[in-house]
């Protein structure tokens, strides 16, 4: 990783990815979800928006990070906040996670990496040398699609930090 003017690069073989930060414009996308429909950054143009980028369905630290937020659900609700969740797995994978789970936010397809990599998510190796995963990460975006809060980890067995993203929330 190479730092200069305040905005950390990270030089990989194929891509130059600028980590997003606080301030910064949520890059756009459109998505296919669990339930095959589109979805888009658009879609939630006037409300808060958190979106949590995970590296697979059916793994413990990915279950619990989207329990943790199913668990809270109401409280984003009630907060006037849409809760996303994104990983590269396929839409029809992501669609049994969601029924075994009882996940009631989207949960959308990254198939082809695009998302993750525009937000600076995404392991160029992961475990048993799969490539192009998605990174545990959690945005917070506000209504008029700017970032207020960005956590991108780098160790996939860490969670999101729930608390700092319900301050921002409510700031």
């Amino acid at each position: 990783m190479t730092q200069g003017m305040g905005l950390n690069v990270i030089f990989t073989e194929k891509t130059t990815i600028m980590a997003l930060k606080a301030g910064d414009k949520a890059p756009d996308f459109k998505l296919f979800s669990s339930e095959l429909k589109e979805v888009s950054l658009n879609d939630f143009k006037g409300k808060k928006l958190i979106i949590h980028f995970f590296p697979m369905a059916f793994t413990g630290v990915c279950t619990t990070q989207l329990c943790t937020l199913r668990d809270s659900f109401g409280y984003y609700e009630g907060m006037n906040a849409e809760v996303i969740a994104i990983s590269v797995d396929s839409p029809f994978t992501l669609a049994k996670f969601k029924e075994v789970e009882g996940y009631q936010f989207p949960l959308l397809s990254d198939f082809n990496k695009d998302v993750s990599q525009a937000y600076g998510a995404i392991y160029d190796e992961f475990v048993f040398n799969l490539k192009g995963v998605s990174k545990r990460s959690a945005f917070m975006i506000d209504e008029d699609g700017i970032i207020q809060f960005a956590e991108v980890l780098e160790n996939a067995g860490d969670l999101p930090d729930f608390d700092a993203i319900k301050l921002e929330i409510e700031a």
